[in-house]
């Protein structure tokens, strides 16, 4: 099976390559805004609008007087950020659209990138070579890596490396088309999966895995280091280290809610023939105050879209129950539904059959149940 997959891992770059990296990835955030502002000009003027072809010429026209020092970058930096700001705005004008079949839209009008909000990232194509220890991408010659054999070195083909900073590390991420193998065909049982907050994920075979709640665990950090930054003079230098500090913290939160949700979709999608999810309204569920926090630090969206994309590779059919299905207060037993059960009650109480279990694991077991009856 074709696919496309992307690999992301951490260089290991010297003094030198920080710096051409970094002009890099000015070239790409100076490239977007010329052509933003461009943009913007001709739509004022009542003119056409130009295309990333046309602000690639009109750059490369530039480059010979008054920016001359995008010679030392890779051509390719700024021709995929105009690329980029083409699909900015398609993505704009696609989400108008839709606003009047009352949909949401998702997508702003685009903005202009700022160095405040990081040193950002740029994207490569063309001749990228991958080794045990090291990539070579165009321009920048061959970086060694921090994770060796990780990235696929044959029968990969790889489209673009996009390298950015953060939290001053550097990353680079492969988009590459590969062929994995079908999925094996051997019988696996079926299982429901209920996602909350007491536990991440509750299966249906009584199996559950843990919520790591990285942002309530770190929170009491996260605060001093604000009040750090708050405290710190604008423009310092000592403000500058602790706004790098306090995104470090942040950083360090997001790679443990995604290394936790890596480890259970994988765990399921390759050991589950069939999978059961609930339709959540996340946004709605976020409108608690009280419970807004814990619910955003599990991360419930990622869970399904990781399931789903998992599923295709491992052979493992992903399904969605209707939005309003009552898991939660269904007897998985007998079939009676509560008419009322607040969040308080953590055990499942059936009336009619007496049935006694625990409440996440009685909604799972009812996801598994709604796959048989399909």
């Amino acid at each position: 099976m074709n696919v496309l997959r992307a690999y992301k891992t951490e260089l290991d770059l010297n003094n030198a390559q920080k710096t051409a990296c970094a002009r890099h990835a000015g070239a790409a955030r100076y490239a977007y805004n010329w052509g933003l502002s461009r943009k913007q000009a001709a739509r004022q003027a009542g003119e056409k609008v130009p295309t990333a072809i046309d602000l690639n010429r009109e750059l490369n026209a530039l480059k010979k007087s008054d920016l001359a020092w995008m010679y030392e970058v890779s051509k390719c930096a700024p021709q995929e950020a105009l690329r980029d700001l083409d699909r900015a705005f398609a993505h704009f004008f696609r989400r108008v659209k839709e606003k009047k079949t009352g949909k949401n839209i998702k997508v702003g009008y685009p903005r202009f990138k700022s160095r405040k909000n990081g040193i950002g990232s740029f994207r490569l194509t063309g001749a990228i070579h991958v080794f045990e220890k090291a990539i070579q991408l165009p321009r920048l010659g061959r970086i060694r890596l921090k994770e060796r054999s990780y990235l696929p070195v044959n029968g990969i083909h790889i489209l673009s490396a996009t390298v950015g900073e953060k939290s001053g590390r550097w990353f680079v991420a492969l988009q590459v088309q590969t062929d994995i193998p079908d999925p094996e065909l051997a019988e696996k049982p079926v299982a429901g999966v209920d996602l909350g907050i007491h536990c991440m994920a509750q299966v249906s075979d009584g199996t559950y895995f843990e919520n790591p709640r990285a942002l309530k665990s770190a929170l009491a950090k996260l605060k001093r280091r604000q009040r750090r930054v708050s405290r710190r003079q604008m423009g310092s230098a000592n403000r500058q280290k602790a706004v790098s500090q306090l995104a470090k913290a942040h950083t360090h939160v997001a790679n443990i809610r995604k290394e936790a949700l890596h480890q259970a979709t994988t765990i399921l999608t390759k050991t589950k023939s069939a999978i059961v999810v609930e339709d959540l309204n996340v946004r709605g569920m976020l409108r608690n105050h009280h419970l807004a926090q814990a619910i955003a630090d599990v991360g419930m969206n990622e869970f399904r879209r990781q399931l789903e994309y998992k599923g295709a590779w491992y052979g493992c059919k992903v399904l969605v129950a209707g939005r309003f299905y009552p898991s939660t207060k269904r007897c998985s037993r007998c079939g009676q539904v509560k008419t009322d059960m607040n969040l308080a009650q953590r055990e499942y109480r059936c009336e009619c059959c007496g049935f006694v279990t625990d409440r996440d694991l009685n909604a799972a077991l009812n996801l598994e149940q709604l796959l048989h009856l399909s």
